[in-house]
């Protein structure tokens, strides 16, 4: 983001900087670059789906360091990408990077753990943030009550506006705001140390180092109205000379020093020396391309003022959202008689993806650490995606939607129709927060293709991760074995103590494990369903209780429990169950076992009126099962951890139903001498 470069010269040139001790203050926080600096300098795992507890703890604490110092923080967030064009060259080779790291990091891991000379760190480089960690950090700051403003479209402006008129600082990283006129300063994340707060008599402070663009201009010695054209000459997210085949190589401009070789934005910065207004900067530097044509002249002047605009700051439109609660205006939006959606968008308790599906039939799936000869994981949620599609935009023969994934090591755009059933045909948008709550209930419950009986017994918070697991045990491809589903619904259970493992994490050693590539592509289908579903409830206005993501996924536990399971590992080391929690496990697992089983025979053409007395027998069974005292259920624990507990309603493949078929004409008895035989603990 921002000029390339920028943060290297500042920090070659430390006298820029003031020490400052921060407290009893503002503060606007650029959110989704601090969530990256947060997630990828905490050390926390990067290639087993994410550590979602570890992050969330890490979270609470920044937060409790600000309050502990007075400092009050305003979170703002990057908005919809498809806002503008004016970006569109920069966004997709991001995504060409985010998508060539993903495929470096599973690459990478896989060798160190096979012997070939790289270390773990190498995995680690490709950076690609988990699936689910923006919304881990969204859920954790709204737990917290730290106010939050997600844009319509990018944040840099809006947060430099805010801040501006607040004149307190910005917290980021981002290079564009070395060059945002911006009163109270830039403090920049890398030397906020907020781990390190410190005490002067009762006050408490953190202390950091502070950015004034004035200073910047004082050690340059250029004049400060030239900031946004150095920015442009330089080239920023908006204009790039090389990309009009218009290089100036600024490096001769600066003098050689210590017999090293002169640095390009130095010798911009010498060049600039003789200017005092961005115009003649720029005819100087259209005088420097003499070869261009008169034409391609011009289009660079075009850009080069592009990219200047950009620095220039309009009246702060989330002010009033921070004070009053009142979302922005928003034309385009209200024209189509959604004008709902805006405040929920900017509380971010809705994706701003809404916004690039009604306004531009476009949507960005993410780039998860994967294989790049797998499918892409998001091909199994696209149903889902589909209902929220039908939802924004309606019926039509000829609607589609744009969703940009990838196809091997390629991005590529996809045409997708909304869904043709599943949503009442009177449930429009304009009128969809009104809608009856069992009508949204029964929208998504649709959209997974899972009865509402199916989740009863279940308590509130788990019934949309149980119906996820459903709806990606049937649609996954390849085909989940049992043993993920075990494991990820023992994650699930155990939330409450994953957050006790993450502190415990901080004083241990990583446990080193070994990359499975076919574990890691099915739990991104997992989560990748979980997301897009998280994302309908939404839009649906959260007709299920949405689940605290943080207490659902710990990738390397899940990914542990995997490698335990399969070798018949006892648990009890990793996990240290209550007699309850187990109870909800097994619940979990036996209501999707049952649906499972249940999909399965219909497919091979069973009626269902033959399952209306299975599903007695099974009901019935589950009622027993969790009658259970104290003592059978520890040993219903400790028989799972032995890994001989198979439970009896599991039926992983069509070949058991068609050979149980064959063994009898009857379809009960045959069930019913099965479990006979069965021990069931």
């Amino acid at each position: 983001m921002g000029v390339q470069g920028l943060t290297s010269l500042i920090e070659a040139n430390q006298k820029i900087y003031r020490d400052v001790e921060f407290r009893m203050r503002r503060l606007v926080i650029d959110g989704c670059n601090f969530l990256y600096q947060l997630y990828f300098d905490s050390g926390l795992d990067l290639s087993h789906g994410g550590e979602y507890a570890a992050f969330e703890d890490l979270v609470e604490r920044f937060v409790k360091a600000l309050k502990d110092c007075g400092i009050s923080p305003y979170v703002v967030l990057d908005g919809g990408i498809a806002q503008t064009d004016k970006k569109d060259e920069t966004i997709r080779l991001r995504a060409m990077d985010r998508l060539q790291k993903a495929h470096q990091a599973v690459e990478g891991t896989r060798q160190a753990v096979n012997g070939i000379k790289k270390v773990h760190q190498d995995a680690q480089e490709g950076k690609v943030l988990p699936q689910m960690a923006s919304l881990v950090f969204r859920q954790t700051l709204a737990r917290l009550e730290v106010p939050v403003a997600q844009c319509y479209a990018e944040a840099d402006q809006e947060i430099a506006a805010l801040a501006k008129e607040w004149k307190c600082p910005v917290l980021s990283n981002d290079s564009d705001f070395f060059i945002f006129d911006l009163p109270g300063g830039l403090l920049p994340i890398s030397h906020f140390n907020w781990q390190a707060v410190e005490r002067i008599g009762s006050q408490s402070y953190i202390p950091s180092k502070i950015y004034y663009s004035s200073s910047f201009c004082i050690v340059f010695d250029i004049e400060p109205q030239l900031l946004p054209a150095f920015s442009s000459l330089a080239g920023n997210d908006y204009v790039k000379l090389q990309r009009l085949n218009a290089s100036i190589r600024w490096a001769q401009f600066a003098p050689a020093v210590n017999g090293k070789s002169p640095q390009r934005l130095k010798g911009l910065l010498c060049w600039l020396k003789d200017f005092k207004q961005p115009e003649e900067a720029f005819e100087a530097a259209l005088g420097l391309l003499r070869e261009l044509s008169e034409e391609t002249k011009a289009e660079v002047m075009e850009g080069l003022n592009l990219g200047m605009e950009e620095y220039q700051l309009p009246p702060s439109s989330l002010k009033r959202f921070f004070i009053d609660g009142v979302a922005p205006p928003f034309p385009e939006v209200e024209e189509e008689m959604a004008g709902w959606v805006l405040l929920p968008v900017m509380r971010a308790q809705l994706t701003s993806d809404v916004l690039d599906v009604l306004l531009f039939n476009t949507i960005a799936l993410s780039c998860p650490v994967d294989r790049a000869d797998f499918p892409s994981a998001h091909l199994t949620s696209r149903p889902i995606r589909q209902v929220m599609y039908r939802l924004l935009l309606g019926k039509g023969e000829k609607l589609r939607v744009n969703e940009n994934d990838r196809e091997g090591l390629q991005l590529k755009s996809f045409q997708v129709q909304p869904a043709a059933s599943g949503v009442p045909e009177k449930l429009e948008l304009k009128s969809l927060n009104k809608a009856e709550p069992s009508v949204r209930l029964q929208v998504l419950l649709d959209a997974l293709g899972v009865p509402e009986a199916c989740l009863e017994g279940l308590q509130p918070h788990l019934r949309l991760l149980v119906a996820v697991s459903c709806f990606w045990l049937q649609r996954a491809e390849p085909k989940p074995d049992e043993t993920l589903l075990k494991a990820l619904l023992l994650g699930v259970s155990h939330g409450d103590s994953l957050r006790q493992r993450a502190a415990l994490k901080r004083e241990k050693k990583p446990f080193k494990l070994r990359l499975d590539a076919d574990t890691l592509h099915s739990f991104n289908q997992w989560q990748g369903c979980l997301r897009q579903t998280v994302h309908l409830n939404q839009l649906l206005g959260f007709p299920l209780p949405e689940p605290q993501i943080a207490r659902c996924y710990e990738g390397t536990l899940v990914h542990r429990l995997v490698h335990m399971l399969r070798r018949e590992r006892k648990l009890k080391t990793l996990l240290k169950s209550e007699p309850s929690v187990m109870r909800e496990y097994h619940k979990m697992l036996t209501i999707v076992q049952r649906f499972h089983f249940e999909e399965e025979l219909i497919l091979t053409g069973v009626k269902r009126r033959e399952l209306e007395p299975l599903k007695d027998l099974t009901t019935t069974l589950r009622d027993l099962f969790y009658l259970y005292e104290e003592d059978e259920v520890n040993s219903a624990v400790q028989v799972h951890e032995d890994l001989y507990l198979d439970d009896i309603l599991s039926v992983r493949t069509r070949y058991r139903s068609k050979e149980r078929s064959s063994r009898c004409d009857n379809l009960i008895m045959a069930r019913k001498q099965e479990c006979r035989r069965w021990d069931i603990l």
